[in-house]
């Protein structure tokens, strides 16, 4: 791999005697890992079923290394979001935000969603979680992720920090800012960012990350939590520009520094810090006069979806329902007032109004577990295949109506029975080609 010379004699100032090794750890295999999505079901239950050679990363206890040639993200658990594929060093993020069950928390600059689907498995459900993206094909991306890893109590937005931080003041107790970077640590996974990379963008990508850091402090509660980090080894980027918020934010300090180097660790390199902000954070569920659970549906819908749930549902969806034209939202309950900004999706989406009916959202499927649904139908691993191409399924002893396809106890998506036949109802964007 050719390098930027000016990279290089950075790195060799920066490191001294451990440049050769810094050197070296470019010719070797890049290091690939898994992390398992605990609201699918216990990590070690789903440690049995995975035939996968793993080996535990340290910086996260649902991390996982694997051998690239295996492609863990051609299996059908993929598909069934068991588990997210994310760079070994981008873990390390998620983890130091220490979102516990309750949280209101932000991933500012989310896609493609690691982080976000790291911090929804550590609020187990509890509090609320907002996932911002700034580029709206990214925020596509995003909405995906989020949905296919079964995350009930998010909400994805796509407006800058700026728009964000004026809506959102004060609102969160933690918030992680993986901030846009000149990406040297991505060299390896991504060429293109070698071609890219140049002084001039180190320096411009440090008072980007420096604007993006203003407003998410805006945005922090007193006492919350806010983690930066990047994919880059430049200081200004890094340690420089931490240092100077903290003089610009003497209500901040330091709390902890961590750097991943690839020639000390299995990973391609990650800096993270994290800053406390000084006060006492409180509980408060709502920003002063916000609360998005006060709106309801009309009569006529409301009978709608009660008959839906009745009908299909054997447990109580936490929320508010609410109607964006003909599709159907549970809003999380911590949710706030987000009118004025670009939302992608308000919350769960459980299905879409047709005429005097609802049909379940593919969303809503990944969001429940296999007793969670009156009708479900377990498939062998060949036919969730068939399955995810978007064929039909021959099945029997079932009801007519709607069933949840499931792979092992895993739901893939919805099916609707009739005579023998399990017609699909897996989305076209998401089907397979060529598996």
């Amino acid at each position: 791999m050719e390098l930027p010379v000016d990279f290089l004699a950075r790195m060799k100032k920066t490191l001294g005697s451990e440049y050769e090794a810094f050197l070296a750890s470019y010719e070797k295999e890049r290091a690939c890992g898994l992390r398992i999505n605990t609201l699918k079901g216990d990590k070690k239950e789903i440690l049995k079923k995975l035939s996968f050679a793993l080996q535990p990363i340290p910086w996260c206890d649902t991390g996982f290394y694997y051998q690239e040639e295996e492609r863990p993200g051609k299996h059908v658990y993929h598909e069934a979001g068991i588990y997210y594929i994310q760079e070994p060093s981008a873990m390390i993020t998620a983890e130091l935000a220490q979102v516990v069950p309750g949280d209101v928390v932000l991933d500012l600059c989310a896609a493609p969603g690691g982080k976000t689907t790291q911090l929804a498995c550590r609020l187990e459900g509890e509090g609320l979680l907002i996932a911002n993206e700034i580029n709206g094909k990214r925020a596509a991306i995003l909405s995906q992720n989020v949905e296919r890893m079964g995350i009930s109590n998010g909400i994805v937005t796509n407006e800058s920090p700026q728009r964000l931080r004026d809506a959102l003041s004060l609102f969160f107790d933690k918030i992680v800012v993986d901030a846009p970077c000149s990406g040297e640590g991505m060299f390896k996974k991504e060429p293109v960012a070698v071609s890219e990379w140049s002084l001039e963008n180190v320096k411009n990508c440090a008072q980007r990350q420096a604007e993006i850091l203003e407003c998410a402090a805006a945005m922090l509660k007193p006492g919350g939590r806010l983690v930066y980090s990047t994919c880059t080894f430049a200081e200004e980027e890094n340690e420089e520009n931490i240092a100077e918020f903290v003089k610009r934010h003497p209500e901040f300090r330091v709390e902890s520094v961590h750097r991943i180097w690839p020639h000390k660790e299995r990973g391609e390199g990650h800096f993270a810090a994290v800053l406390m902000k000084e006060g006492d954070s409180g509980r408060s569920a709502f920003p002063s006069g916000k609360n998005a659970g006060k709106s309801k549906l009309d009569k006529q819908f409301q009978k709608q979806y009660e008959v839906f749930m009745a009908e299909n549902m054997k447990f109580s969806c936490k929320g508010q329902p609410m109607l964006f034209g003909e599709q159907l939202y549970l809003l999380p309950e911590l949710s706030p007032e987000l009118k004025g900004l670009k939302v992608i999706r308000p919350g769960l989406h459980v299905g879409t109004v047709k005429k005097n009916r609802i049909e379940p959202a593919h969303a809503l499927s990944h969001a429940l577990k296999i007793d969670q649904w009156k009708q479900s139908y377990p498939v062998t691993e060949e036919e969730a295949m068939c399955f995810l191409r978007g064929e039909t399924i021959p099945a029997k002893g079932l009801e007519k109506g709607w069933c949840l396809v499931c792979f092992q106890e895993f739901p893939l998506g919805f099916g609707k029975y009739s005579n023998g036949i399990l017609k699909n109802h897996y989305p076209k964007g998401l089907r397979i080609v060529g598996q």
